[in-house]
């Protein structure tokens, strides 16, 4: 029998999964160990149960991820795999996002039988998307489009577009990339007109805190240059109170001992946008985050995100 020396908790999804073997595999080739010896447990979370409303409905984000930490909490798993963008704020209590993986392409794809691009959509055409933030970009470019709520994994979006329910959808490529399926994607959108989410691309592997010889075993697969992008556009998210609720799109990129910082805050309709832009010394990273969140609160003011 093999003795296991990890536990890894994801969603069922298929993209989840890719994920968690790709987490698996990286940490038996640094620690030269058979893959077998990481053990990948399917944990069914909330925001997989609930698929006929908005997330910023029913919870927000962390629809996603509080049954994988409350088994984490519990000790039922060592490690929990998520994709970054899911990730709230606030964690629970004795636990921490320990490790970041190499980032993949951050940009979103449109997909769509009828245009190449958002700006060749026809007239009124309709927007699939269950994101608050691709839903106002998408009405800030092009005000006489029309967007509706698509939920469901990758697959399931992509069936939508097939069937006709809608006639354009936005997918992240990172997403599309890891299933093998950007072949798929009409178009790979700017990210100077499409912003992306904070987090996209990125895969984070949440512990526990006094879990010590589990944080020295993938401080071996943390990206130092994710690592530090994703402290800037997590602490610039905090300020902000991001969640599913509101539109907000940032990314920070690292250029040496230098890190660069775009962030967005945007009106649900899309009718208006603000912008704040950082540069700094990568020991900078958390405060220029919070500094370009400061920025927008103040600039959006209280009600900036009523509609």
């Amino acid at each position: 029998m093999v003795s296991i020396l990890l536990r890894l908790g994801t969603r069922g999804s298929p993209l989840a999964l890719v994920q968690a073997r790709e987490t698996q595999a990286l940490l038996a080739h640094a620690h030269g160990i058979a893959p077998e010896r990481i053990e990948i447990r399917v944990i069914k979370t909330s925001g997989d149960l609930i698929r006929d409303r908005a997330l910023s409905e029913v919870g927000g984000k962390g629809l996603f991820t509080k049954e994988i930490e409350r088994a984490l909490t519990d000790g039922d798993i060592d490690i929990g795999v998520h994709s970054a963008k899911d990730m709230p704020t606030i964690l629970p209590d004795g636990l921490v996002l320990g490790a970041f993986l190499r980032r993949e392409d951050v940009r979103d794809a449109l997909i769509s039988p009828r245009a190449a691009s958002i700006a060749a959509l026809p007239q009124g055409a309709i927007v699939g998307t269950a994101a608050l933030r691709r839903q106002a970009q998408v009405r800030h470019l092009r005000p006489d489009l029309k967007t509706i709520l698509f939920r469901g994994n990758v697959e399931t979006r992509l069936r939508k577009i097939a069937e006709g329910e809608a006639d354009a959808t936005l997918l992240a490529v990172a997403g599309l990339k890891r299933l093998g399926l950007i072949d798929r994607a009409s178009a790979i959108l700017s990210e100077e007109d499409f912003l992306p989410a904070v987090g996209q691309g990125a895969i984070c592997l949440e512990t526990r805190r006094d879990d010590a010889e589990t944080n020295r075993l993938i401080a071996d697969i943390d990206h130092r240059d994710t690592h530090l992008a994703l402290t800037l556009e997590r602490a610039f998210l905090g300020v902000l109170d991001g969640s599913c609720r509101t539109p907000i799109a940032g990314h920070a990129r690292v250029e040496g001992d230098r890190i660069v910082f775009r962030g967005q805050i945007l009106k649900p309709d899309g009718s208006a946008m603000h912008e704040a832009i950082r540069s700094g010394s990568i020991a900078e990273a958390e405060a220029l985050g919070r500094s370009a969140g400061e920025e927008l609160r103040v600039a959006g003011g209280p009600d900036f995100f009523a509609g």
